[in-house]
C-alpha cells in the first residue's frame, strides 16, 4: 500500500519477490534452522531486512528491540510472545550458516536481472569490479587485514552490474590486502555462474598484476585496467590509423598499440632472500594512452585483451566504473554498511548478504520510481511502515481504506 500515487513499483510487489514458500524451502535445504529454537533462518532473515531498514546505526541491541516490537512480529506475522535477548542474536550470527542468506541473494538477483537487467550500448556486459574497507569497531576483530595503522580491517569486493550488485566476496585474512589476490576470486566466483558470458570486467587501479591479465586471457575474461603510468612493455605494432579521430571526449588518445608485458618471475637467492627477475610473458595486451584534455600533464593508461573496441569506447567503458563508487557510497551512508554488527567473517557474510538485498529492493525502488537514492529510501521505509499499519487496522477489525485513500 503506498501512498505515492505517481510510482510504478511499490514496496510491496518487491517484497513479492521473497515468496514465504522461498524461505521455507531454502531453510529446508540448508541447515539454518539446526539446533535453534526461536530465530529460524526466516525469522532472522526479516530481522535483518527490517532492522537494517529502520535503524540509522544497527547493533545487537536494536536488533534485539526490533524483534521484540509488536509492528515488526505484525508486519511478518510472526508469534506475539516470543522474544529474544541480544546474546541469542549475536550467538545467532557467528553460528547460522551463511549459505541460507547467499542463496536468498542470488534468487532475487536473477529475478531482477531478468526484469530489470541492465541495458548496454556496448556488446559487451559491463561488471566493475571494486573493494571497499571497513574499519569501525574493526579492532575489536579477532581476525582481520591489517594495514600497519593499529587497526584491523574488513574488505568487502563487489562485482557490479551497473544496477544492482552481482556477486561478492568478504575478506578478512592478510593476503587479501593486495586486490591483485582479492578481486581474481571476485571475477573466477562471478564467471563460475554465468556459462558463456559475454561481461567486460572493469577494474581500478587496484589490480596491476600481469600474470592475473594473462590467467584472464587464457580464461576468455575479457577485462579493462587503469594501469599505472610508466609501466615496462614492449610495442608489437600500432592500432592507430591514417586520420583517426583522437577525441575521446575529455582525453585525447596519444598511443593505442599491441603490446606485451613486463612480469617478476620469483627467484631464489643464494643467500635465500627472494629476487624477482623481469621477463615478458607471451600474451598480447592492448594498450591505450590518453592525455586529459584540462590538465595535459596528466595521463591515463588502460590495459585491456579486448581489441574489438574503439579506444573511445574502451575509455567510455571504464568512466562508467563511477557506477560502483556511487553505490559503495550509498550502501555505507544511507545502509550504514560501515558498522559492523558482527566481529566474525560469518557474522560479517550475513549481514553483507542482508545488507545488499535491501540495497537491491531500494534501487529496484528508485530506478522504477524514477527517484534519488535518499528519496528512495525514505520512501521505501515509509511504505513499509504503511503496510505494517494497515495489516494492524485490519487485524483490530477496521478498513485501512479509510486511512490510506487511493
Amino acid at each position: 500500500m503506498s501512498v505515492f500515487k505517481d510510482h510504478k513499483i511499490s514496496v510491496n510487489q518487491l517484497l513479492e519477490v521473497i515468496p514465504d514458500a522461498l524461505l521455507a524451502n531454502l531453510s529446508k535445504n540448508t541447515k539454518v534452522d539446526h539446533y535453534t529454537k526461536v530465530l529460524h533462518g526466516k525469522k532472522m532473515f526479516y530481522l535483518l531486512l527490517y532492522g537494517i531498514l529502520e535503524n540509522e546505526k544497527l547493533s545487537q541491541r536494536t536488533l534485539e528491540d526490533t524483534f521484540n516490537d509488536p509492528i515488526f512480529k505484525t508486519l511478518f506475522d510472526l508469534d506475539a510472545t516470543e522474544t529474544v535477548r541480544r546474546s541469542s542474536i549475536s550467538e545467532r550470527l557467528s553460528k547460522i550458516d551463511a549459505d541460507f542468506f547467499r542463496k536468498i541473494y542470488q534468487c532475487i538477483y536473477e529475478q531482477f536481472d531478468t526484469k530489470f537487467s541492465y541495458n548496454d550500448k556496448l556488446e559487451h556486459r559491463l561488471i566493475h569490479v571494486d573493494s571497499t574497507m571497513i574499519a569501525e569497531a574493526a579492532g575489536k576483530l579477532v581476525e582481520g587485514l591489517d594495514k600497519h595503522n593499529g587497526k584491523k580491517f574488513v574488505k568487502y569486493s563487489v562485482a557490479f552490474d551497473g544496477l544492482l550488485p552481482c556477486d561478492l566476496k568478504v575478506f578478512n585474512t592478510q593476503k587479501y590486502v593486495s586486490e591483485d589476490m582479492a578481486l581474481p576470486e571476485v571475477v573466477a566466483q562471478h564467471v563460475k555462474k554465468e556459462t558463456n558470458h559475454q561481461n567486460l570486467y572493469v577494474f581500478d587501479r587496484g589490480l596491476q598484476s600481469t600474470r592475473t591479465m594473462e590467467d584472464f586471457s587464457k580464461g576468455a575474461i575479457t577485462f579493462i585496467v587503469r594501469s599505472k603510468e610508466n609501466r615496462k612493455y614492449v610495442e608489437q605494432e600500432s592500432l592507430l590509423i591514417e586520420n583517426q579521430d583522437l577525441d575521446l571526449d575529455n582525453l585525447l588518445l596519444i598511443k593505442d598499440s599491441k603490446v606485451q608485458l613486463y612480469t617478476g618471475r620469483p627467484i631464489q637467492g643464494k643467500n635465500g632472500k627472494t629476487y624477482y627477475r623481469q621477463e615478458l610473458v607471451p600474451t598480447s595486451f592492448r594498450l591505450i594512452i590518453a592525455k586529459s584534455k584540462k590538465q595535459p600533464e596528466t595521463e591515463f593508461w588502460f590495459i585491456s585483451n579486448n581489441f574489438e573496441y574503439t579506444a573511445k569506447e574502451i575509455t567510455q567503458a571504464y568512466r562508467r566504473r563511477w557506477d560502483i563508487e556511487v553505490f559503495f557510497r550509498f550502501i555505507k551512508q544511507e545502509l550504514n554498511v560501515s558498522h559492523l554488527v558482527s566481529l566474525n567473517k560469518n557474522g560479517i557474510q550475513v549481514m553483507l548478504y542482508m545488507t545488499l538485498i535491501l540495497a537491491m529492493l531500494i534501487l529496484i525502488y528508485k530506478n522504477a520510481n524514477k527517484i534519488g537514492y535518499k528519496t528512495a529510501k525514505r520512501r521505501f521505509k515509509m511504505e513499509v511502515r504503511n503496510l505494517a499499519i494497515a495489516m494492524i487496522i485490519i487485524k483490530s477489525g477496521g478498513d485501512p481504506n479509510i486511512l490510506f485513500k487511493t
